[in-house]
């Protein structure tokens, strides 16, 4: 393939020309240069094509995801928007928008650090630290992006080729952009992209199957457990035995012999001291639902696609999750299970002996420290909207150590007395936090203080 020139004019498909501007990167499957067309800058990402399996193909699914759109919630995926023209010798590529910046790369934030090309010629790189604001952050992102993959797998399509390199993060935020979206394909159709080591299901990995939903749901697993425990969920004592992970060793380990590093039926592949670190410390500090999660996905899932993880339940789980974690006042921050039990639903700081309680609902057990945060996939029916706040536990400004929850919402709740009164709980209002004391939302969504 030749490589574009500054200035070159590219013909686009839908009329006009784009203009090279320069290079922005390149990868394995071609270059990646900044344009100029119809006024605005964009991302042409321009082919290597003598490495598309069925380049004629390859493009039409490109033309079909441009005139689809990208699925709801488009905002999250850096979609393919205008093909150019083929050039004589085959070649072609097609426009996208830029990334915007302030986003980290999902490579630099499992490595926690990213290198800063320096600013003065002749100047060494500045190696940069990389990682979230906080945990709440860090779990907004995962929950971003399962949210993306539903969205794309209810619109009947797979991504193919999940991997590190296929997401950018607001580690301020969690806000998430999927990228390399030229390998989306309908379910079910394949155009050559098997994915990368490490993230590829098994049964792609052995070659008896292609890249589906299925497939992608094992590689979002994977991307969720690197997210969290800063680790591969296959890479323990016998993955290291390797000196050099060749093809055929990563046929073995992660296609006919893959073993989860805490399988808790084989020992065989457990992590190591002085290698695994990351992964040792932080499998012990989540919790038991989390943890059981993963294991179901690397070991009865790897066996059998259809019992993993849907992206429905990974969403309930790390909406549990991110309502799991406490900000005691006395500064710790931890998920409840950090924290003593003194009662079915009562902790305790270990800090600063100050007592959590909760609250119930839907499914969902909310510990109601001070600050904590209701949202509004809590206080509204079919709603899985976890970052509109609708209530926050409080203070009260005139009797110090009596909490109470504040109505943040636009809705009038109603709650439901000890003595069995009943009160209306107006915008910018809030009710105390009693023994049995209930909420409703609306639409008869009721929660209770759990003491």
């Amino acid at each position: 393939m030749r490589e574009l020139k500054i200035g070159e004019r590219i013909p686009i498909e839908a009329g006009g020309e784009a203009v090279v501007s320069r290079e922005l990167g390149r990868g394995g499957q071609g270059i990646v240069y900044l344009v100029r067309y119809n006024g605005r800058e964009y991302a042409l990402k321009w082919y290597f094509i003598s490495r598309i399996k069925n380049p004629e193909a390859f493009r039409n699914n490109l033309r079909k995801n441009i005139e689809d759109g990208a699925p709801e919630g488009g905002k999250q995926f850096i979609w393919p928007l205008f093909l150019t023209e083929t050039k004589k010798n085959g070649a072609f590529g097609y426009l996208m928008r830029l990334a915007p910046s302030g986003y980290e790369s999902f490579t630099d934030i499992y490595n926690g650090y990213r290198w800063e090309k320096p600013r003065v010629k002749g100047q060494p790189a500045r190696k940069i630290k990389v990682k979230f604001a906080s945990l709440d952050v860090m779990l907004t992102a995962a929950i971003n992006i399962v949210k993306a993959f539903r969205a794309l797998h209810l619109a009947g399509k797979s991504y193919q080729d999940l991997n590190d390199g296929g997401f950018f993060i607001d580690t301020k935020t969690g806000d998430v952009l999927v990228c390399d979206c030229d390998n989306v394909a309908a379910d079910g159709d394949n155009f050559g992209i098997g994915g990368m080591p490490g993230f590829m299901a098994p049964e792609v990995v052995r070659g008896i199957a292609k890249p589906d939903v299925l497939t992608d749901r094992y590689s979002l697993a994977v991307v969720l457990f690197k997210l969290f425990f800063r680790g591969d969920p296959l890479e323990g004592s016998k993955v290291l035995q390797c000196v050099v992970m060749t093809e055929e060793n990563d046929l073995i380990h992660y296609g006919k012999d893959p073993v989860f590093i805490y399988d808790p039926s084989n020992a065989s592949n457990r992590p190591v001291n002085g290698v695994h670190d990351n992964v040792i410390k932080l499998w012990k500090i989540y919790p038991d639902f989390i943890r059981e999660a993963f294991t179901l996905s690397f070991t009865y899932g790897i066996q059998e696609p259809n019992a993993r993880i849907i992206e429905k339940s990974w969403i309930q789980m790390l909406i549990q999750l991110k309502l799991d974690i406490i900000h005691c006042s006395c500064g710790k921050t931890a998920f409840s299970s950090s924290f003593e039990k003194t009662g079915e639903h009562t902790l305790r700081c270990r800090n600063c002996g100050s007592t959590i309680y909760t609250m119930g609902v839907k499914d969902y057990e909310l510990p109601l420290n001070l600050g904590a945060k209701l949202y509004k996939c809590l206080t509204t029916k079919n709603s899985d909207d976890f970052e509109s706040v609708t209530g926050m536990v409080i203070e009260n400004r005139l009797k110090k150590g009596l909490f109470g929850i504040k109505n943040m919402s636009d809705d009038v709740w109603k709650a439901k007395f000890p003595d069995n009164s009943i009160r209306e709980v107006a915008p910018g209002k809030g009710v105390p936090i009693w023994t049995g004391l209930e909420i409703d939302f609306g639409d008869n969504l009721i929660a209770k203080i759990l003491l």
